[in-house]
Parts: C-alpha cells; structure tokens; sequence
C-alpha cells in the first residue's frame, strides 16, 4: 500500500497543503518548511497508536495556535490520504469504504462515474480523514480517523477508523533523535511493544517478572547490610502514630512498585557494544550506534508485514557513516512498499532517483508546495546523477548557487571568494550565506544547468566567457539567471593575464617551475617582458583546468590586485546575500539595561540609597 494523495490544513505551520506521491519519496528544503509536518501528519492520519495518547494534539498543533475563530467557533486540524495499492486483505477489511482512484488523472472517481471503474488506469483506494479540534465542553483536545467515504452512516456522519484497522497499512514513523530514549522500552507504543503486537507475541511476561521480584529471595531489604535497621526504626516511629497489626515486618523494599505499567516504564535493554564491555542501557550507547539499533528494530517489524510497510524516517544521516546510511535506505527501498524520507546528506539523496525527489517550498500564506525535478533537454538524467552528491546536492540542500562556465572558473571564483571575505569582514561569507559554488562543466552545459537551478526555484549567478551565441541562447541565459556576467575574453586564462598584476603572475609562474608540478614548463629562468609573462601566465594555466593550483595565483592577490572583471561580479552577489545584523553580547545589553535604571524618591531615600 502506498499513499498517493495528502491534503493539509491548519496543522502547525502548513495552512494548507496538497500533495501527490508516486512511491518512495525524498523531501528536501529548508530548515524549517514543513518536512517534519508531513511526517507527523502521516503519523496522525495512519498511525495506530498516535492517537491513543490523552493529548494527541495540543495547541500549537493549530496553525497560528487558532482553535476558535472570532465567533468562537471551531477551526479543524484536517490531514486526508488516499491511499492505493491496497492488498487484497485491506479490501477486504475496508469493504463499502473503498473508491477508486484514476492514475492517469489523478484524482477519485466522482459519483456517475462507475463505468470508468474497469478502465486500466482506475485501481481500488481509500480514503482516510484525521480531524483534530477543542472540545469546549471539556476543556481539552480531540482528534480522531476516520473514512471519508462512508456509504453506511447518517448522512454527514462518518465511520471512525479503529486502531486494528490502521494496523493494516503498516506505517512505522522514526523521527530523527527523538525515538532512540524510549525506542527500546516496553512502554506502550514503543518500537518493541509494536513489535510484539505485530508479530502477536503474547507471553506471560509481566505475571512472572511481578512474582520473581515479589519473592526476590533473600529481600531486597535484608540483603542490604544497614538498611534492614533503619527501615525497623522508621517503621517503629510510624507504629507510634498509625496502629499497624501486621506480623513481622510490615515495610519491604522493591526496585519497582510491581504494577504492569510500572514495569512497562523500568525495565530496560541493555547491551554491550564491544568485547571488553560489559552491558549497558541502550540509551548509554553512542548515538550512531543507538540510530542504528532503533533502525534494526524498525527492520524486524518491517520484516514481519513484507506486503505492507508505509516508512517514514527523518535524517537518517545523523549520527551515522555514510556506507550505513546508504545501507538504510537501500533497506527501505527494496522493503516497504512506500518510504517517506527528509535528509540534508547527499549520501541519502543520491539513492532516490530524480522523480523520487520532492523539493518542499512554503509559500507567504503557509500554503505548503511540492515541486518535482525537471530536466532541460541539454541536461541528461545520467548526468545529474553522476554529478549528484559531489555539487548538485549541496546546491539543492541551499539558497543559492554561483556557476562558472568551467571548472577553473569554479576554482577561480571560490578563491577569489576567500581573499574579498578574509579583508572585508563586512561582507558575508558565500558558504554561511547558503551560496554553492558550481562547476557549470563548460558551454552551454552551464545554461542547462542555470535553468535547471531556476526550475527548483534557487537563485543562480553565472560568470562566462564571450562567446557568438544565439538569440534564443542569450536570451535562455537572462531568463535563467539572476546575474548574468559575460567578460570580454574568449577564456578566463586571459581574463587573468590581462587583469592580474604582472608582478604577480611572475611570482606564481616561478613557483610553478619551482615546483615540477609541469613534465614541460615553459617558465623561464630569467624574467622575460610582460607580454611574455601574459603569454606564459595562459599557457601555464591552460593545462591545470580545475586544479586547486590555479587558486594559488589569486591567493598572492591583495584585494586591489585581483581580476577586476570578476570582483564586480562578485560584489553584485555578495549585494544580495547581506551579513545579518550583529547580536551585542547579553553582558552589554545587561549594561544597557543597568544605564537605564533610574531612582525616583526624596532626597533622605537618595542619600540612604548612597550610603
């Protein structure tokens, strides 16, 4: 079963949301957008245990933490699904709930529409409503399943959707950190109290641990040297106010208070990671290794539903090496039939196809999008992922990107970067300010590339050679790029040559030879004329394309040295990435505060105040 359609309103910081899925799905964007949100709204709506809880949903679970409106009426939390792929025992199970969904359309068949229900596109569905609201009456929250279709109910009523049944579509949830201090607990609900719900594991567990700590032999209290006297005199000093005719002793020690509940919370898994240790609670292990275990226990339930598992997991990067994190998600894929997966690692991103990628953007009215990748015909699906974890996927994880036409314009522009950002430390840092560098990978690969980063609607600044181009190719470039700079060379080699210094060139060519980094340097022992050294400059530069080298003669550049071409390039970037406003340090605004603080009273009170 997969979920295929997902409808939001009112809930945290989403007003309102549609959004369709294929299959497996990658949500990326900001922090911030609502990644989270769809995730926790999944677990509402398909969750069998989420609801269970006294307060399943609170007050800042209403967007705006509106749950009246001005005429003090209710406003709803509501998260519908549609959900398709049903197995036959979820056909069974939803009987006169079911719909039908039309692939090809995407939407529900309406009513009137019943002939269409054979046609090759149309599959079984059903449809799932989680509404969340105040209950004035008694003062708290309310928030139940239900099915949207309800064929058997009073007209504007509908069928809540027990826990049993949403056992059905297998949905497991691991939020990121937050599962791992309970995860391994026998609380209700947690990861391996679902475990032995689902695989209907009924032992006598809690009546037998309840009888070998009652009779723990010898007692706890008796065990413990000087304990059993203090317990006597306390108890002797109750005997003295509240009449207590029990023989013996009447006060015993436990580690626990022996109810089922109790139990549930104490009892505790432990493990030994290494040889030379002994075990420990699991919540004492490393943090990778904890992420890791809770995941090995989502797989052994997962295991156990093969032909229903909707997954949802957040940032399973944390903590965790990236041959592991590959391997998760290798797992989830090949597993369940649908994983829902927010990630900022490029070892992550790179395992979901481009189709598979969802790019979440919230828009000024808290309207929740989704946009799928889409390709320019120049750029093939084969390249972007060739290119994907090393640029693209930093790139897309940010706010903006800065191209270069080629692989030493990259190099270029970074170091050029560093030297503007280390003598002017009012300008902010291209990195902090969520700016990637890209390698373009030459003309007119770059254009593609630029619209490809418009499309997912990123900023994108291009630097680039002259060049006879077309019209419709300049006019792409404008309409990709919110700087274009063309220069007035034929390559950035002789930008360099004609805009660096020669007094600097010089320097960087004699390291250059010095360094035997060339099998065949042209640099001279002597110092040639400066036309010459322009010359060489290029022909040296020219073989080491994209090589950190390059850098080397930008970083021997003051800032009044450098390519002046490519400085007002950057600075028009730097313009629309502005330092953020500094914080004064607290002990400052503390003093402010101090400053501030005057003393109204006579002059006896002043003078009493200065003593």
């Amino acid at each position: 079963m997969k979920v295929t359609s997902l409808q939001i309103k009112n809930f945290r910081g989403v007003k309102s949301a549609t959004l369709l899925f294929e299959g497996h799905t990658l949500m990326i964007g900001r922090n911030n957008v609502g990644k989270s949100t769809v995730c926790e709204a999944l677990d509402l709506l398909l969750g069998p245990d989420r609801l269970r809880g006294y307060t399943p949903i609170d007050e800042y679970d209403f967007y705006n933490a509106e749950y009246l409106n001005a005429e003090g009426e209710r406003i709803y939390i509501t998260v519908e699904g549609v959900i398709t792929d049903l197995t036959q025992s979820a056909i069974s199970t939803f009987g006169r709930h079911i719909e039908y969904w039309h692939t090809g359309e995407l939407r529900l068949l309406a009513e009137g529409e019943i002939d269409a229900v054979d046609q090759e596109l149309v599959v079984p569905a059903v449809r799932l409503i989680m509404k969340g609201w105040y209950d004035a009456d008694e003062d708290e929250f309310q928030a139940k399943t239900f099915f949207s279709h309800s064929p058997d109910e009073d007209e504007g009523e509908l069928k809540e959707v027990g826990r049993e049944v949403k056992r059905e579509f297998g949905f497991l949830y691991l939020r990121a950190i937050r599962t791992g201090s309970r995860a391994l607990s026998l609380e209700r609900g947690s990861l391996l109290d679902i475990l032995l719900k689902v695989g209907q594991f009924k032992p006598k567990l809690w009546e037998d641990v309840r009888k070998q700590l009652k009779d723990l032999n010898p007692p706890l209290d008796s065990s413990i040297g000087e304990l059993r006297p203090i317990l006597d005199n306390i108890e002797a000093r109750i005997k003295q106010y509240v009449p207590i005719d029990a023989e013996g002793s009447s006060t015993r020690l436990f580690v626990s208070q022996l109810t089922r509940e109790h139990l549930r919370k104490t009892l505790s898994f432990f493990m030994s990671s290494s040889v030379d240790q002994s075990p420990v609670p699991f919540q004492r292990l490393g943090t990778g290794t904890l992420n890791t275990l809770v995941f090995a226990l989502l797989s052994a339930i997962s295991d156990m539903k093969k032909d229903s598992v909707i997954f949802a997991m957040e940032e399973p990067e944390i903590a965790i090496s990236p041959h592991t994190q590959r391997r998760i998600v290798r797992y989830l894929m090949e597993s369940t039939s649908q994983t829902f997966v927010t990630s900022h690692s490029p070892y992550v991103i790179e395992k979901f196809t481009s189709d598979q990628i969802k790019i979440l953007d919230r828009t000024n009215e808290a309207t929740l999008t989704s946009r799928s990748i889409v390709f320019p015909n120049e750029l093939k699906p084969k390249t972007f992922h060739r290119e994907l974890r090393k640029s693209i996927a930093e790139a897309m994880l940010g706010k903006a990107v800065l191209i270069g036409e080629g692989a030493t314009e990259c190099v270029v522009l970074s170091a050029i970067g560093d030297v503007l950002e280390e003598a002017e430390p009012e300008l902010h840092p291209m990195d902090l300010s969520g700016v990637t560098y890209f390698d373009g990978g030459g003309d007119p690969s770059f254009i593609a590339f630029g619209t490809f980063f418009k499309g997912i609607e990123l900023k994108s600044y291009a630097l680039f050679d002259q060049k006879q181009r077309t019209a419709e190719q300049n006019a792409r470039i404008q309409s990709s790029f919110d700087i274009a700079t063309e220069t007035t060379f034929t390559g950035i080699e002789e930008l360099l040559a004609e805009e660096i210094p020669v007094e600097v060139q010089w320097d960087f060519l004699v390291e250059i030879r010095d360094s035997g980094v060339l099998s065949s340097c042209p640099v001279p022992t002597d110092r040639p004329a400066d036309e010459r050294i322009k010359e060489l400059t290029v022909q040296v530069l020219k073989p080491l394309k994209g090589d950190p080298l390059v850098s080397g003669l930008i970083k021997k550049c003051n800032v009044n040295q450098l390519p002046a071409t490519i400085v007002a390039f950057m600075r028009e970037v730097y313009a629309q990435h502005p330092r953020p406003e500094d914080v004064p340090p607290i002990e400052e605004i503390g003093q402010e505060n101090k400053d501030e603080v005057t003393i109204e009273g006579s002059q006896d009170e002043e003078e009493e105040i200065t003593e």
